[in-house]
């Protein structure tokens, strides 16, 4: 997301690298600029899809960490992040081969939060996948009460970029020196104003995965129905239901460029994902491009595998959300840390 939001990345970028300047021995701090205390790390999950190089920028001195959650493929188990699995799972999905996921254990995530502690962070704000949708909160919670520094464990109720915009925010706020509980805020605030949808050619492995009932799945087998769905509420539930995929994959467009239309001018953010389809999530976002033209163009990213394994091959998502810059700044100045 750097290139998409630069008043926020940009500046990021270059107040990462003041504060890692302010951290190596011997260098004094700038007197133009005090050095900023980062009180506060932030975890997450790879269902929020994060951007690899990004994460890697990000994640040098322990303020982020992203916990991979697991996929099993017939009894082959891979972790997001440590595997390249895209292939394999499209592969399995092709194949109708068992997919299926689970959440990280608690002790990965006390192993986190540890790992937190010792570079000298004072509390942990984790965000994670809805937990309608998954266990991964709960994991979460479990080990936040192992650990010896405040950890506030935030359900995203969503997924994909939604809950990674949602990080990304969490990311500024922290590196501004907010505590635990403003950048808690920071992201709910971006949360509440991000909408996903997403479009599937068949809801067969939603339903093999419990994510829809086993009616709703019928009845697009039956009648060839193409369902627009949305996540609301932390669920995945159903908006439209359209007779052919070109019809559907319009209709998506449409809903997408109405809600950034509705925007606060100059504030709307897209992303889409797609899973085995690049070449038609490209194409969506450069009718979306035409369409918002005063609109950053949306980050284009595949579908992270733990997702994947569940919409399966040709899905398309758009995310609507709002830029994390507010008026000519990123945030209002952090309040001084008493001495």
């Amino acid at each position: 997301m750097i290139d998409r939001e630069p008043g926020a990345w940009l500046w990021l970028k270059d107040h990462l690298a003041r504060l890692r300047q302010a951290t190596v021995p011997g260098r004094a701090p700038s007197s133009a600029e005090p050095a900023v205390v980062v009180r506060t790390a932030v975890v997450t999950d790879s269902a929020a899809a994060l951007p690899a190089d990004w994460v890697r920028g990000i994640s040098l001195d322990g303020r982020l960490a992203v916990v991979p959650m697991p996929v099993m493929v017939g009894e082959e188990i891979y972790g997001e992040g440590e595997d390249d699995i895209a292939e394999t799972i499209a592969v399995a999905l092709a194949a109708a081969t068992p997919v299926k996921t689970s959440r990280p254990s608690p002790g990965q995530f006390e192993q986190a939060y540890q790992a937190a502690a010792a570079r000298g962070y004072e509390s942990v704000v984790s965000i994670h996948i809805s937990g309608d949708l998954s266990g991964t909160a709960d994991a979460a919670r479990i080990a936040s009460a192992r650990v010896g520094i405040p950890v506030e464990v935030l359900d995203s109720r969503t997924v994909g970029m939604a809950q990674g915009l949602a990080v990304q925010s969490a990311v500024v706020a922290a590196a501004d020196g907010r505590n635990a509980e403003e950048v808690r805020k920071f992201a709910e605030e971006r949360l509440a104003k991000t909408k996903v949808y997403f479009y599937v050619p068949s809801l067969e492995q939603l339903r093999r995965g419990g994510r829809i009932g086993a009616a709703a799945s019928l009845v697009g087998t039956v009648f060839s129905i193409k369902p627009i769905l949305a996540v609301d509420g932390g669920k995945i539930v159903p908006l439209e239901k359209i007779r052919s995929a070109a019809k559907a994959v319009a209709r998506l467009e449409e809903l997408a460029a109405a809600d950034a239309a509705g925007r606060p001018p100059g504030e709307a953010r897209l992303a889409i994902h797609h899973f085995g389809n690049q070449s038609e999530a490209e194409l969506l976002a450069a009718r979306l491009a035409a369409a918002l033209p005063d609109i950053p163009p949306a980050q284009i990213s595949a579908l992270p595998a733990v997702l994947a394994a569940h919409a399966g091959l040709g899905v398309l998502a758009v995310i609507v959300s709002e830029s994390t810059v507010c008026g000519a700044g990123v945030l209002s100045p952090a309040p001084e840390a008493e001495p």
